[in-house]
């Protein structure tokens, strides 16, 4: 057995514990920005491959108590990285910290290094080059009070990188985001889903790709295909399986709309690439001249937050407009509006039923709930 760590944005854990546990992961266990689990190696494969929520999945190498960066160089230099990849891999480390004693997480960070280099030196001759950028295997050490927990990275780019999204707007929302709004909507798969303001499509491509049962991960790389242990037959068996798992692209009840056509021209683009357009309906619309395709379900919209002054005063103007609309015209239906603007349940003048906090990268948000009732639920 192997024990693994999935971070994912903040306020995802207990959607992405739930993922992991359908996935057949064990000893399952959310904390902070990320799920504990356990299982047989060819697991990693697995959830690299489908999980939607996960931003990586990191293999725990080593744990261990320090006291001051010389422990940490011989903890590491005791390991056997000459087992798990060839000297000819570039790396990097990453190091993140909670209550670590030490003074400079830059001076961590070359400690290890060094150490895997040195470690190499005396195995091979020879040392791994250090790529910042684009690195084969990547190293995560995360650093508590007195314990340290290393980590190899399976998964290379960050998982919400799907490898289809190639056209974003200026603030893209990351797709283990979208697909964790949605589970956390309660949509599911032939539920009618409506995004008004769908921007570069990321909603709507998330919705198709779990509607048509399609990994996530089906058309990129992962970095464990470079650690030497990587067993090529079992992960070609592995993903012939998602291929005969896909249900054929048809028609679905997933429709977007977006009042600009540069962003639909990028929805477009992007269903176009994932093999997916097929499946959703778009149209040119002003988010307050929409209607509902259908007599429920559910309306998911990342909203404008406003920088400058002037874009917080057009969004007020937005809100109550936007409000108007909901009430009238989607009775019966719940919409789901995830903004970094906190002030907008005041505007838009609806109870609000739950509100879930998000992180969007370093940027706090909100999921705001609201369940429309025709003729009920404006607030005076």
């Amino acid at each position: 057995m192997q024990n693994f760590f999935a971070p994912c944005p903040r306020g995802l854990e207990a959607v992405l514990n739930d993922e992991l546990v359908e996935l057949g992961a064990q000893d399952v266990r959310a904390t902070d920005g990320g799920v504990h689990f356990s299982g047989e190696w060819l697991l990693s494969y697995h959830v690299n491959l489908h999980s939607r929520i996960a931003s990586r999945v990191l293999w725990q190498v080593a744990t261990a108590h320090y006291r001051d960066e010389q422990n940490i160089y011989d903890t590491v230099l005791a390991l056997p990285w000459g087992d798990w990849f060839d000297v000819s891999r570039t790396i990097r480390v990453k190091v993140t910290a909670i209550k670590c004693p030490l003074k400079s997480l830059d001076f961590i960070t070359l400690k290890i290094k060094d150490a895997v280099c040195d470690k190499f030196r005396k195995l091979a001759g020879a040392r791994p080059s250090v790529d910042t950028h684009a690195p084969d295997i990547r190293i995560h050490a995360f650093l508590e009070q007195s314990r340290m927990t290393l980590y190899v990275d399976t998964s290379g780019d960050a998982l919400f990188k799907r490898g289809v999204r190639q056209y974003t707007n200026i603030a893209p929302l990351r797709e283990n985001l979208a697909a964790g709004i949605l589970k956390l909507a309660g949509w599911k798969p032939g539920i009618p889903l409506l995004d008004p303001m769908c921007g570069s499509g990321t909603f709507l491509i998330e919705a198709a790709l779990m509607s048509l049962n399609i990994a996530p991960g089906m058309v990129r790389n992962f970095a464990f295909e470079k650690l030497k242990n990587f067993d090529a037959g079992a992960w070609e068996k592995i993903r012939a399986a998602a291929i005969a798992a896909q249900l054929p692209v048809s028609e679905l009840p997933i429709y977007g709309s977006d009042l600009y056509g540069d962003e639909l021209r990028a929805a477009h683009s992007n269903l176009e690439e994932a093999g997916i357009r097929q499946a959703v309906d778009l149209k040119q619309c002003n988010v307050l001249e929409v209607s509902a395709p259908a007599d429920h379900g559910v309306l998911v919209a990342n909203l404008p937050y406003g920088e400058r002054m002037g874009e917080l005063a057009e969004l007020e103007v937005l809100y109550p407009q936007l409000g108007d609309v909901l009430k009238r015209k989607f009775g019966g239906w719940n919409a789901y509006l995830f903004t970094a603007d906190l002030r907008m349940p005041k505007f838009i003048r609806l109870s609000v039923s739950r509100r879930t906090p998000l992180f969007n990268g370093a940027i706090e948000c909100r999921l705001f709930e609201y369940r429309i009732v025709a003729g009920s639920n404006r607030k005076e």
